[in-house]
């Protein structure tokens, strides 16, 4: 079977199973419901801040908001990474035989990012979150990054992005104490983003495969870079904010927190192991993945 063969039956199979399950955020979930008084936004002992000095001065609403607004955070910045990712699936489908499988189920995946900023968007409104945009770094580096980035690169980013969301959301949508609408919300995303990462990691395979040793070094250094800015839009200062803390002094405790960095590691963990045996984490590069809090 040839690379092309094999690229159709894998878009074939992916729209198939894209037509029997999908989702309709405006219908499936419940936007009309009250948010449950103090119900978490994401587990207690997965917000940045569990376990430190800080974390103790707050009281138990204290600590089920910032919990919200964290998850509201992760929501703003799951949005800015989908935006980056439709507009190279786009010149991905541009640079295709429309008439292609292929072509048909990157367009099928642009529709289901463009309904899932959507209900991130409303999710955040929803919730009072106070964080609706990433950070001015990211916003400016995602504007390189989806400038210069090749198919390699853009299904590198997919992968990661993806897997970590995955990490943090099969959680959620599985524990019964957090709100309702966050769990729904969860188990949309990863049930549909499971059919985006088979196709990002057959695209990827056969992109990485064009590359010679200079061109993977570069890729090396750029997903690294992609994966510490992603990593790090995790948080926002004005999480903090909402609950009364120094946004700068939360921030840097959140960083050094050991219980964070392995709750990252932990979420990431997929991507990593996937990358390091394909040969992307490799290298002078490996530094920035400590950096990010998701390498040993």
């Amino acid at each position: 079977m040839t690379a092309n063969t094999e690229s159709e039956r894998v878009a074939e199979r992916l729209q198939r199973s894209s037509a029997r399950h999908s989702y309709d955020p405006d219908v499936d979930v419940d936007w009309q419901a009250p948010l449950v008084d103090g119900a978490y936004g994401k587990a207690p002992e997965r917000c940045s801040l569990y376990g430190t000095a800080l974390w103790e001065r707050l009281d138990d609403g204290q600590r089920a908001e910032l919990s919200r607004q964290e998850a509201a955070a992760a929501a703003a910045s799951g949005i800015w990474f989908e935006l980056i990712l439709m507009q190279g699936l786009v010149r991905h489908v541009y640079n295709s035989d429309p008439t292609t499988h292929n072509a048909q189920y990157a367009l099928t995946e642009i529709a289901d990012e463009c309904r899932h900023s959507t209900m991130f968007a409303r999710s955040i409104e929803k919730s009072g979150g106070v964080v609706r945009r990433p950070s001015r770094t990211a916003h400016r580096s995602g504007k390189i990054f989806g400038a210069i980035c090749g198919p390699a690169l853009l299904f590198a980013g997919a992968i990661y992005v993806e897997e970590l969301a995955d990490g943090m959301q099969r959680e959620m949508m599985r524990d019964d104490s957090l709100q309702p609408m966050i769990r729904m919300i969860s188990r949309i995303h990863v049930i549909e983003e499971a059919r985006h990462i088979s196709f990002a990691k057959d695209e990827l395979g056969r992109a990485w495969a064009r590359h010679g040793r200079v061109g993977r070094e570069l890729i090396r250094w750029a997903i690294a870079g992609m994966a510490y800015v992603a990593t790090s839009e995790l948080l926002h200062p004005k999480a903090y904010t909402s609950v009364g803390l120094d946004p700068r002094e939360a921030r840097q405790v959140a960083t050094a927190n050991p219980h964070w960095r392995r709750t990252k590691a932990a979420w990431a963990a997929k991507a990593v192991d996937y990358f390091t045996e394909i040969g992307l984490i490799g290298g002078p590069s490996r530094r920035l993945w400590r950096r990010a809090g998701v390498l040993d």
